[in-house]
């Protein structure tokens, strides 16, 4: 279990006034928004909306054109390394090297997360995530599914008291989709760390987030319980306010 440091904020990430601009387009147009310890909130958003671009700058991938970041109260601008050891991630578009082996590319990152007592942690990985019979095989052999297993596991080797989740389960089978999200609920309630999670899957959102934030050219157009945030806007469903949103975002734009 996490130990909470004494100078730690009850938000495990605080945003503020987030901008990116690319030329004359403007990718996070002033966002703020925060994650707080045990809770999971959902980026959520049509396709060009900024969620990558978002978490790009919060793992410190790309840099912002204004405003900040702080991971536990510190400010990854100021002390990127700090930070950063504080956070992992996996998505859908950053695939672990497939000519590696499940266990060397565990171990790799391992080490570079510093991780103490790393071949017990590897081990508990690797049966958490039914990894086992997998440990020798190269991760490019493996299906999407097994693949995305070995990807969250990765993830989870620093134990991390903020978790960035891009389409984690896009990949996966229904049953497996489910066992997964319920490692992460698990994850997320039994330690001090928070989860920043994305998807198009307003079923997966629904089940498993907190609280979410719609996101439309760049901007929070909407947020709350992903339960009761629909009949606010006169939906019915989660999915359709998102197809609202997609299509016709001026429409619902808070005043």
């Amino acid at each position: 279990m996490i130990v909470e440091p004494k100078t730690a904020t009850s938000k495990v990430l605080s945003v503020s006034q987030l901008c990116k601009v690319y030329g004359t387009t403007v990718a996070v147009d002033g966002i703020s928004f925060e994650v707080g310890r045990n809770e999971i909130v959902g980026l959520l958003g049509p396709n060009g909306a900024g969620k990558t671009t978002t978490i790009n700058m919060i793992l410190g991938v790309l840099e912002p054109s204004s405003g900040s970041i702080r991971i536990e109260g510190i400010d990854i601008a100021k002390q990127r390394t700090q930070a950063l050891s504080r956070t992992n991630f996996a998505a859908v578009y950053a695939p672990l090297p497939g000519n590696l082996t499940v266990y060397q590319n565990l171990r790799i990152f391992g080490l570079i997360y510093a991780v103490k007592k790393l071949s017990d942690r590897i081990e508990a990985l690797l049966k958490q995530f039914d990894l086992e019979a997998f440990r020798n095989t190269k991760c490019g052999v493996l299906s999407s599914g097994e693949q995305t297993r070995v990807c969250l596991a990765k993830a989870m080797l620093n134990q991390p008291h903020l978790l960035l989740l891009d389409e984690p389960t896009a990949s996966l089978d229904p049953a497996t989709a489910r066992d997964i999200r319920t490692k992460i609920r698990e994850f997320t309630a039994r330690d001090c760390g928070g989860v920043l999670w994305t998807s198009h899957n307003m079923y997966e959102v629904e089940e498993v987030c907190d609280r979410v934030l719609f996101l439309s050219h760049g901007k929070i157009l909407l947020e709350g319980n992903p339960k009761t945030l629909p009949a606010e806007h006169g939906k019915t469903s989660l999915e359709e306010l998102f197809i609202t949103i997609a299509r016709e975002p001026l429409a619902l734009e808070r005043v």
